[in-house]
């Protein structure tokens, strides 16, 4: 009803990342390998820490689910990127566009604050360790996932709700990879400055309260951390916590760079490539970044393997 009521467009166009077709076939090849890899690193992630019980702990509970998002996150957008790299025009309609886009905008609010009870478990584990067990007991780890996936919820209305009562009048050709909430807006033949102000407040929740969260609890850490008279226990606390860290960079970086700058200092085309750090390269990596380093994970898979080759 909200489609006839408001638009005249049937169906959009994604223009893709390049259109170079010199470009089309590597690109593809490429985008396929990452995509590839971020399958089997998040679902051989979540496989690990469900068959192994010493991995059925706080910490590992919110990489589950971080590893459950960023393998939905990527399935969300980059089949439907592939497509563009292998058709002359790749269409999509406009109720399969706003579904994709309140998917997209579901997993990266979603993310955002995992990532932050990522860091209040680090801090709760660091600073507070006689009470983690009881301060991170079950029900309250799924109330902070209830959490997380509530403002999912409600960053991916906000949005999909600011663009699904926009009009779009003729043209139908969205610059980019998938349907992104900048494109649109400059696509509809009637968005504002109350458009853009909404974007800018539902981004600033998004990505403003999990920073503030995830800063407040990395300063009781470091604080923590010097309280800590041995070397070895302040170099594995910091160990615990690097990971998280470098995770936190590169998807909030990305992420802020891409939606907190007007659209006149960033343009679309950069704005496509910037977009493809948190929609392919952070869920690529996160696995890599919470496994290579961390001995429980490989201890999880040698046992895992083990078990494969013994039966």
């Amino acid at each position: 009803m909200a489609e006839e009521n408001t638009s005249s467009v049937r169906e959009f166009i994604l223009t893709g990342l390049t259109d170079q077709p010199e470009l089309q076939m590597p690109l593809f090849f490429l985008f396929l390998c990452f995509y590839m890899a971020t399958v089997t690193g998040n679902l051989g992630l979540i496989t690990l820490i469900g068959l192994n019980s010493h991995l059925h702990i706080p910490m590992y509970f919110f990489l589950f689910n971080l590893s459950f998002i960023d393998f939905s996150f990527s399935t969300a957008i980059v089949p439907k990127m592939l497509t563009s790299f292998i058709s002359e025009k790749n269409f999509i309609s406009y109720a399969g566009c706003m579904t994709q886009l309140f998917f997209f905008c579901f997993f990266v609010f979603s993310e955002s604050f995992i990532l932050s009870a990522m860091a209040y478990d680090r801090y709760v584990a660091i600073c507070k360790p006689l009470v983690y067990t009881v301060t991170m007991s079950p029900q309250v780890c799924l109330l902070l996932l209830l959490g997380v996936y509530g403002m999912g919820v409600f960053g991916a209305m906000a949005h999909t709700g600011n663009i699904v009562f926009l009009t779009f009048c003729g043209d139908n050709l969205v610059n980019h990879y998938m349907c992104d909430i900048i494109p649109l807006l400059e696509l509809s033949c009637n968005s504002s400055d109350v458009n853009l102000l909404v974007v800018f407040i539902v981004v600033t929740i998004g990505i403003g309260v999990p920073i503030v969260t995830i800063f407040i609890s990395y300063g009781f850490i470091l604080s923590g951390i010097f309280h800590i008279s041995s070397t070895e226990g302040r170099s594995k606390a910091f160990s615990t916590c690097s990971s998280h860290i470098l995770a936190v960079s590169l998807f909030f970086g990305s992420g802020a760079f891409m939606y907190l700058k007007p659209p006149s200092i960033l343009p679309l085309d950069q704005g496509k490539v910037s977009s493809l750090f948190y929609t392919i390269v952070v869920p690529m990596f996160n696995p890599l970044i919470y496994s290579l380093r961390n001995k429980d994970v490989k201890f999880a898979l040698k046992k895992t393997l083990d078990r494969i080759m013994l039966s």
